[in-house]
């Protein structure tokens, strides 16, 4: 048997070149049916916020989660190309100057940067859009009823009550500290939302049990507060170089987290907590879990 480290490794690489394949198809400039015209700069905007690499580990999880339940693969990529489309749209305006104002993500410029701050903002926009087209689209072989279900979950965890509100209450964050259930409440809405969102799909797109639902909903969760934790973590231990991106802006701008609440020791005790828990909420499903609980602490311990 293939140990779950290597196996979770193997599976995240292979996601990240199946989930790039397919953004790439999807991003063409070639028109879908009933769109009028695809403008080659927004377009070359789009693909250069959504093409630059990265883990793509919120599209594993959807189709691990998918896989888990026994559900369809290819639906899974689909819906998994939909989030990683909204995840990057919210990456591009967190970037812009009226936000956090960073030049540097995954070691390259920026889409502002590399482009301007209006076509940035329109990349988004035609991201953030184009992540419920693809869902909704009929390549997506799902039941209507099922892809309402998973159009429904992602509007929740992206919108005012979920990373958007997050990234307001972050920003809101510079003037006004929050106490620390004004940061994890924060950190669940702008960070935790699409992680959870990228678990609690798989069951949908299985049509699984609310049973089921809620478990995985719960395993996102607690993964999601542990990506956040160890990303704070990384931002006062780590330097630009690894990261790709700046480094050490929490603490410069001022902002409120747990690691400044409660200090490098804290945090990290706290990792192995939530990934414990996150970790016993897959036990039910035996060796079939494996490689979603070894993802749970690869993000609890990752470097990058």
């Amino acid at each position: 048997m293939t140990p779950p480290k290597i196996a979770f490794e193997t599976r995240l690489k292979e996601a990240a070149c199946e989930t790039g394949a397919l953004l790439s198809r999807l991003l063409s400039d070639t028109p879908l049916a009933d769109e009028i015209a695809r403008p080659a700069h927004l377009m070359a905007a789009m693909r250069h916020g959504s093409l630059n690499g990265g883990k793509r580990l919120r599209p594993f999880l959807v189709r691990e989660s998918t896989a888990l339940l026994g559900g369809p693969a290819e639906a899974a990529s689909r819906v998994g190309a939909a989030l990683e489309c909204m995840h990057c749209y919210s990456l591009i305006h967190d970037d812009l100057p009226a936000m956090d104002d960073d030049d540097l993500r995954r070691g390259q410029p920026t889409v502002h940067k590399a482009f301007d701050e209006a076509t940035a903002i329109l990349a988004g926009d035609s991201l953030l859009t184009y992540a419920f087209d693809i869902i909704a689209a009929p390549e997506t072989a799902l039941a209507d009823r099922l892809k309402t279900e998973l159009v429904l979950a992602l509007a929740r965890a992206a919108g005012p009550g979920g990373m958007a509100g997050g990234q307001a209450l972050d920003l809101a964050a510079e003037n006004h500290a929050p106490d620390e259930d004004g940061i994890m409440m924060l950190q669940a809405m702008k960070t935790g939302a699409l992680i959870r969102f990228g678990c609690e799909s798989g069951a949908i797109i299985a049509d699984a049990s609310r049973e089921h639902r809620d478990r995985l909903r719960a395993f996102g969760h607690k993964i999601g507060l542990a990506f956040q934790l160890a990303d704070d973590l990384l931002d006062v231990t780590s330097d630009a170089a690894t990261l790709g991106k700046a480094a050490g802006k929490d603490a410069a701008r001022g902002k409120g987290t747990l690691v400044a609440l409660h200090g490098t020791e804290w945090a990290e005790e706290r990792l192995e907590v939530l990934t414990a828990e996150a970790v016993d909420l897959l036990s039910p499903y035996g060796e079939k879990a494996l490689v979603l609980q070894e993802a749970a602490r690869f993000i609890a311990g990752r470097d990058s």
